[in-house]
């Protein structure tokens, strides 16, 4: 910013050399008749045209060099501090309020530097300017000095309203970009329901508010746009009127009335830029704000890994599934040295270790709400082996517990790639194992290049059930000590998921694993199952056992209807 302020002030000083060296040439050349002289000042002009062309190029490189320096660094603070956040991000900030910080509130924070460069010299030139026509004529220099600043106030009310005005612009836009977002992400259900028109009619209304909101801005912008022109031409007009007359009456010659013009045209260059300074610091402030409101979002205790490297690979960590851990202790704690039950207090749970737990809750928030608990990504009283959960280090946390939604995202990459996650060291047997165990061989045979398939991002060549069993198969080829799957059928067929439910028996023999699910298949093939009412234990036992015993149980496995519930009996 340095270098860029010195080129700038260079620059927009040198604005005033041209009308000095045309002023020489009138007086020394044209009206002498001198040709010789003429010749000397029209190459000075020249050259100092080329000179300040390489100092505008200069300038500007500087300038375009800060801002993308400045975005590429506040995008990778922001980036770093949403790894950082996590599960806390979705409670606290809607999708299109990130999308429309990282798209635009970023560039505009960052276009605030750009000002630095030909703000200074603007500054400066002004007061050169003034110095100069001083010595022409105090007069003239009195209404330099009077009327650059008047410009100002005559534009700074309008700048306050253009900020309160596109406050409102950008928090509209930012709920319109949310709202697209979850359009978009629900639509095959919304055509499944017939909600697509609805959706379709509620967003055009918004879409409408946003635009008369748009016009606001722009009325108010469109009579910046008008001041920054019409002022500085006014103004312009005056001097060169006040000139002209004292030309007329002998005070200064007719050189110095084409430098007195030249002099202050150049003057509307820095102005311009003050001008467009401070619409880019109103635009600056309103993102900074956003920028702000985005970084001060926070884990519930800031407990979480300091650095990136803390953190396992995301490919294996659900996105939008990471740390929040509000009630941890002051200090860490050891965390159990093998494999050890965990118990939920919130619930009534226990997973007993290296067992086959199932979990079928009436309500599927209740089920997701135990699997963040269980996982430390939400709030929660959990003990793991008698200590709890919150007070060991997170690392082993996430080492040792992996929770892996039916949903999780799935990265760009080849197929080996989106299996092995943060699993690099896995040969294709160890991932052949894994597919088996998943019931997704069938996916692998189905790719031109088998493995080495390239998926785009979230895998939209595939299939949902496809999809579902290649989450499947990571989780298990991540191989934790805990493994919480949720729903992990939910999008297969009954023949694959019986599959699943007797390799997944097999493949996680003797070491814990919890099932959040309300499969028959997968209910009747755990060591323990709990039916969960109202988010608590209402009864544990057998599969079998809970079909004679519990009713609700019952209606829940038989999913509403009334043959299946008799047929259960």
């Amino acid at each position: 910013m340095l270098r860029g302020s010195l080129l700038g002030t260079a620059w927009m000083t040198c604005l005033s050399v041209r009308p000095y060296l045309i002023s020489r040439a009138v007086d020394d050349g044209l009206r002498t008749g001198d040709t010789r002289a003429l010749a000397l000042w029209a190459a000075a002009i020249v050259v100092a045209g080329v000179g300040l062309s390489w100092l505008g190029i200069m300038r500007h490189r500087t300038m375009t060099f800060i801002r993308e320096d400045a975005k590429a660094r506040s995008a990778a603070v922001v980036l770093r501090h949403l790894s950082r956040v996590g599960a806390v991000l979705p409670r606290r900030a809607a999708a299109g309020e990130v999308a429309t910080v990282g798209g635009t509130d970023i560039d505009r924070a960052a276009q605030v530097l750009t000002v630095t460069g030909p703000g200074v010299g603007a500054v400066i030139a002004y007061l050169v300017v003034a110095v100069v026509l001083w010595s022409i004529s105090p007069l003239l220099a009195l209404c330099v000095l009077v009327g650059v600043p008047s410009v100002g106030l005559v534009v700074a009310p309008l700048l306050r309203r253009l900020e309160r005005a596109e406050s409102v612009y950008r928090q509209q836009q930012g709920e319109l970009t949310a709202r697209s977002g979850d359009i978009v992400a629900g639509l095959r259900v919304l055509a499944g329901v017939g909600g697509r028109r609805l959706f379709a009619r509620r967003y055009a209304a918004r879409s409408r508010d946003l635009l008369v909101e748009g016009y606001r801005v722009g009325s108010v912008n469109s009579w910046i746009d008008a001041a920054t022109v019409a002022v500085p031409g006014l103004f312009l007009a005056v001097v060169v009127w006040l000139s002209a007359r004292m030309a007329l009456t002998g005070d200064i010659s007719v050189g110095e009335l084409v430098a007195v013009y030249g002099y202050v045209a150049t003057l509307v260059v820095p102005v311009w830029f003050l001008l467009e300074a401070g619409h880019q610091l109103i635009g600056g402030r309103i993102a900074a704000r956003r920028i702000i409101a985005l970084l001060a979002v926070a884990p519930d205790d800031g407990c979480g890994p300091r650095h990136p490297s803390d953190r396992p690979d995301a490919a294996t960590v659900p996105a939008a599934r990471r740390p929040t851990d509000a009630a941890a202790p002051a200090g860490p704690v050891a965390a159990p040295a093998g494999p050890a039950d965990l118990h939920d207090p919130s619930s009534g749970l226990t997973v007993r270790a290296g067992h086959l737990t199932a979990v079928a809750a009436d309500d599927p928030a209740d089920a997701v709400a135990l699997a963040d608990r269980l996982g430390r990504y939400a709030a929660g009283d959990v003990t793991w082996g008698g200590v709890p959960l919150t007070g060991v280090a997170l690392d082993e946390v996430r080492a040792r517990i992996l929770v892996a939604d039916h949903d999780a995202y799935l990265f760009a990459g080849t197929l080996r790639e989106v299996l092995r996650g943060a699993r690099s060291d896995a040969d294709d047997e160890r991932i052949g194992a894994a597919l088996r165990a998943a019931s997704a061989e069938d996916v692998v045979h189905s790719l031109p290049h088998r493995l080495d398939t390239p998926l785009d991002t979230r895998a939209r060549t595939l299939s949902g059930g496809q999809r579902q069993r290649v989450r499947l198969a990571r989780a298990l080829l991540a191989e934790p000590e805990v493994l919480i799957l949720v729903e992990p059928t939910s999008a297969v067929d009954a023949h694959t998921e019986a599959r699943i439910a007797d390799r997944l028996r097999h493949a996680r023999a003797g070491r814990t694993t919890v099932v959040l699910t309300t499969s028959p298949l997968l209910l009747g093939r755990a060591d323990q199952v709990t039916h969960l009412c109202a988010g608590r234990a209402a009864a544990t036992g057998s599969h079998a056992g809970l079909l004679d015993t519990d009713p609700g149980y019952r209606r829940l496995v038989a999913r509403g209807d009334a043959d299946t519930e008799q047929a259960l009996r």
